[in-house]
């Protein structure tokens, strides 16, 4: 506030600057929807390893390509995801415990958890219930095993009444593995010790397995009502609702019959979902894309969508499934598509497109139908992207369209790079200016917003993420009263304009060569 000056002398009062430095958000957060072995259901896990998701939901599994989609974008330069588990609305249960009447449901549903056992002992010391204000008999040790990976969990000096320590508060706040079921039991009952040869967790008078009419169950395959789930009970994509950011959104094929693709009615809403969230949908191909022939006469009815927040690749990759003895199986390509575009975030930008020969696609060397360049003419005039083997890099992303790529719909979003650009301005911009929310709406404000915003939009025009050599040329900001007229400061708005010149890929190169005539001197 003002300085009131009552003495004379010199006074010091530090005036703010006006400076909001807009930060611009990260490009490549991937979200993963799908089934997973184990882990939170409807929840979105962010993760920063695929040991994160081993750990997390369980690793690859043969039930579901989730899993290999995760490692393909780890092994392809990924640095964060989101994963979201689901599971199918029927048929899914979840394992039960009954440890000596206390009952523990596994954390989550699944057959991973028909492994665990539980153990309750009485090897506490009087202190402890003494600092907990609790009975001695009251206190007990509980240790819960997982069979699956060997993970042992176990809470010391827990209690069924009333405390810091009561073990169904402890089990929510700590447990990977179990929650308690109220009502607790009034006594503690201890296991006995293990018979001779046995250890505790392989005699059932020392520890309490699953109960034989209570396993876990994995369900059926998911429908594709399940991978939409409901966006007010935040179930299946709304899931992604809690989390804060996602720039890339994969779900790999959900099925592990023969039809293991996403059926064409999935595909609307989930695009409608990442413009909501300005994000970009990675369409995997239908398995029946066999041919070339196929891809060029199936998009319209398989694929149908032509969003500017989509993008489609073909064919799928070809490796050895770890899972089925090194057995070669064609895997879709969506993680390692989404892995490739954070690696070329990083090293060259976002306005770089993620194709041409440093986008190598690691971890496979074949693809499950070679296109020739005439081939890959017919597709890509459609806004087909294609994967090339190429010579000495081996297979690469070879187009860069969106699913407005296609050239009869003259898009001005037809590049992936042009459309990633713009999504992360507005990401960047709609973060970096909620300050000015109810903020005295006239000029000092709009000087403000130029000055922030400008200072944003010039620093990507030296990193060249623009068109132009000037910055006149590059973009512009326009906050002032031709963008806000008194009738909008009226109605409590104000416009900011900011434009920019991006850039596009040279997807066409054409050398021109030509013989040169004897110049006859004189």
């Amino acid at each position: 506030m003002p300085i009131n000056p009552t003495y004379p002398g010199v006074y010091i009062e530090e005036i703010p600057s006006g400076v909001r430095t807009v930060t611009g958000v990260a490009t490549s957060i991937t979200a993963f929807v799908g089934r997973a072995l184990r882990g939170p259901v409807s929840t979105p896990v962010v993760i920063n390893s695929f040991a994160d998701f081993e750990r997390t939901f369980g690793g690859l599994w043969v039930e579901s390509s989730l899993g290999f989609s995760v490692q393909d974008f780890y092994l392809n330069g990924g640095s964060q995801a989101v994963v979201v588990r689901l599971v199918s609305s029927a048929g899914t249960a979840t394992a039960r415990i009954d440890a000596n009447a206390l009952i523990l449901d596994a954390a989550s549903t699944g057959s991973w958890a028909n492994s665990l056992r539980a153990r309750i002992d009485h090897d506490v010391l009087q202190s402890a219930a003494d600092s907990l204000g609790v009975a001695f008999d009251d206190l007990f040790n509980l240790s819960v095993r997982d069979g699956g990976t060997g993970v042992i969990e176990t809470y010391n000096n827990v209690t069924f009444v009333d405390s810091a320590r009561r073990v169904d508060k402890v089990l929510k706040n700590g447990s990977q593995l179990v929650r308690a079921v109220p009502p607790l039991p009034s006594a503690v009952i201890p296991h006995g010790a293990p018979g001779d040869g046995l250890d505790i967790w392989s005699d059932d008078n020392a520890s309490s397995p699953v109960l034989a009419t209570a396993l876990g169950s994995d369900g059926g395959d998911l429908t594709a009502t399940d991978v939409i789930g409901s966006e007010e009970d935040k179930t299946g994509l709304f899931a992604l609702e809690d989390a804060d950011l996602f720039n890339l959104l994969c779900i790999p094929p959900y099925r592990s019959d023969g039809n293991i693709d996403y059926v064409p009615t999935l595909i609307d809403p989930v695009v409608n979902y990442c413009e909501k969230r300005r994000a970009m949908f990675i369409i995997d191909p239908p398995s029946e894309w066999n041919t070339k022939n196929d891809a060029r006469d199936g998009v319209t009815d398989d694929i149908g969508t032509t969003s500017k927040n989509a993008a489609l690749f073909f064919p799928r990759l070809r490796k050895p499934n770890p899972l089925r003895d090194n057995q070669l199986e064609d895997f879709a390509p969506c993680g390692a598509m989404a892995g490739i575009f954070a690696r070329t975030d990083a090293t060259r930008g976002v306005w770089k497109a993620p194709a041409g020969l440093e986008t190598t696609i690691n971890g496979t060397n074949q693809l499950s139908v070679p296109l020739t360049d005439p081939e890959n003419g017919e597709l890509n005039p459609l806004g087909i992207n294609a994967l090339r083997v190429r010579p000495a890099v081996g297979p690469v992303i070879w187009g860069a369209r969106t699913r407005q790529g296609d050239d009869r719909l003259a898009s001005e979003w037809k590049y992936i790079p042009v459309r990633r650009v713009a999504l992360f301005i507005e990401e960047s911009l709609y973060r970096g200016t909620q300050w000015a929310v109810f903020e005295p709406n006239d000029e000092p404000l709009w000087a403000q917003l130029r000055l922030n915003i400008g200072a944003f939009m010039q620093n990507l025009f030296r990193q060249g993420a623009f068109q132009g050599r000037t910055p006149r040329e590059a973009y512009l900001v326009k906050v002032d009263k031709e963008t806000t007229t008194q009738n909008d400061v009226d109605r409590g708005i104000v416009n900011i304009v900011v434009g920019f010149a991006p850039l596009k890929p040279a997807e066409f190169v054409i050398l021109q060569i030509q013989q040169l005539a004897g110049q006859i001197e004189t």
